[in-house]
């Protein structure tokens, strides 16, 4: 049986009333012994469910190079549409509080554009807070979008853009342009391992395309990996002799960064 680890002990977490049955986000723990670095994994499902393939399997792969990982179970549809951003904040200052050196975020799909909004929207922490978790950042030392609805603009998924805003007006401009990460990328956003599939039709590749261009616009550090082939969803694509590969590019990404 895993650790699991809530966000908030003690307290109600923000938002709650929007989603009672979703009280207590929390992290599942997969530990490595002496690790240095740590990953919140955000499984995707379009703000609407968490895919389990892309949550327990990624922290697996992760441990077997001596990275630690930590599955989020953030809240998702129905809840309040700052509510998913604030768990993987909170997440990350959870994960941080832990001791290791550095802290990443990765994401899929919907997952994905909760990594890209933590790592455009957060916050260096209030060091007056009475909740010590609150006086740590919550900035992530890099962050790991796989297939990422990276935008609420542009060639966005639908479904994940209904589903975060819920109640909120669909049309309101100034939510969809803050979901938008193209359109938040500073200078101060942290490093970046990005891949998707070219074909992925459920996602379009440009998602990954338009978040490039803004982190390069911004001098910020990345890597953008597009494979040829392959449909959305695929976890760790360990069927897929092109896109299979994107594990150990990215271990090795964070091996290099993270020294």
């Amino acid at each position: 049986m895993r650790k699991l680890i809530p966000l908030w002990p003690n307290q109600a977490a923000p938002y709650t009333e929007q989603s009672p049955d979703q009280a207590q986000p929390s992290l599942t723990a997969y530990e490595v012994e002496g690790a240095k670095v740590a990953v919140v994994v955000c499984p995707g499902g379009a703000y609407m469910n968490k895919a389990e393939h892309e949550g327990g399997p990624i922290a697996e792969m992760f441990n077997a190079s001596g990275i630690a990982g930590y599955v989020l179970d953030y809240r998702v549809q129905p809840c309040h549409h700052f509510a998913p951003l604030g768990d993987a904040l909170r997440a990350i200052r959870v994960v941080r509080s832990l001791g290791y050196k550095y802290v990443g975020i990765l994401g899929f799909s919907a997952g994905g554009n909760l990594c890209c909004s933590a790592a455009v929207h957060w916050n260096a922490g209030d060091p007056d807070a009475a909740d010590p978790l609150e006086r740590l950042s919550a900035r992530p030392d890099f962050f790991v979008p796989c297939y990422p609805v990276a935008s609420f603009t542009q060639y966005t998924h639908i479904g994940s853009v209904e589903a975060l805003l819920g109640d909120a007006d669909p049309d309101d401009h100034a939510l969809r342009r803050y979901f938008s990460t193209e359109l938040n990328v500073t200078p101060e956003t942290p490093p970046a391992f990005i891949w998707h599939t070219a074909n992925d039709e459920l996602v379009p590749v440009e998602n990954s395309l338009l978040l490039a261009g803004a982190l390069s616009r911004a001098g910020v550090y990345f890597e953008l990996h597009v494979y040829p082939d392959g449909p959305h969803g695929m976890g760790l694509a360990e069927d897929n002799p092109d896109a299979r590969r994107w594990a150990g590019e990215c271990v090795h990404f964070i091996q290099r960064l993270c020294v």
